[in-house]
């Protein structure tokens, strides 16, 4: 583990995660390389999404070790975490229903320099604009989801964690939020998903992580997909 990660942004080793007495993570290891789009496969319930709020410091019972750009963050507060340069959108999305389009993009503040203007937000998500003056319970579920992706674009994040950024949007809009992961790589940022759409996902990811358990099962690459695929479906029961 440790020569694969070598010049890895995000490093994670031996992570244990606990809700309350539930033991949920068993020992998570995996690792993305700056400019890295890595997928999180695994059925519900495998400690995918607890791998994202583990990382970014949302489980107050962790152990092991998370590296971000060369620097310890498992005792660090999210805080403290988003500051450092990871953000996350979460699969609720997490849009203040009674803001509307605007102030919803500029109430999070800019931790780190690098983050996206508002126009450049506009120009990955022309919806959005549209809908400027729109409340958040306004919006459908696609524009909601360009929001919550927007917003943290923002913030000067390096590292973006999406948490299924296509549960229950139509064909057209996973298209979009393709496309729009695709440019956001091309720009330089780095990025984690957990995604179920597993097709999707193996347009647009250069790695892949299996999870069964709370642990990480297998990993590949893209080029190994076909390889791999009976695999997938034994994995994911597709």
């Amino acid at each position: 583990m440790a020569e694969a990660a070598n010049g890895a942004l995000l490093t994670v080793a031996g992570l244990e995660a606990w809700y309350g007495e539930s033991h949920i993570l068993h020992g998570v290891d995996f690792h993305v390389r700056p400019g890295e789009v890595v997928t999180l496969l695994g059925r519900n319930g495998a400690g995918k999404t607890t791998t994202l709020k583990s990382v970014m410091g949302m489980i107050g019972k962790r152990s092991g070790s998370i590296r971000f750009d060369g620097a310890e963050t498992i005792r660090l507060t999210s805080d403290r975490i988003a500051r450092a340069g990871i953000a996350l959108c979460p699969e609720e999305r997490g849009i203040f229903a009674s803001l509307d389009v605007k102030e919803n993009l500029t109430l999070p503040p800019v931790v780190r320099p690098g983050g996206l203007s508002l126009d450049q937000i506009f120009e990955l998500f022309p919806n959005l604009k549209e809908r400027l003056g729109s409340q958040g319970t306004k919006l459908s579920g696609g524009e909601q989801q360009m929001l919550a992706i927007g917003r943290i674009l923002r913030t000067g994040a390096r590292l973006l964690m999406l948490d299924e950024p296509t549960e229950g949007l139509a064909p057209v809009i996973i298209q979009q939020i393709g496309r729009t992961i695709a440019r956001l790589k091309q720009s330089g940022f780095t990025i984690l998903l957990v995604e179920q759409n597993f097709r999707w996902a193996s347009k647009v990811a250069d790695r892949f992580y299996v999870m069964e358990h709370g642990r990480v099962v297998d990993g590949f690459a893209s080029a190994d997909l076909e390889a791999n695929k009976q695999k997938l479906q034994d994995y994911l029961g597709v």
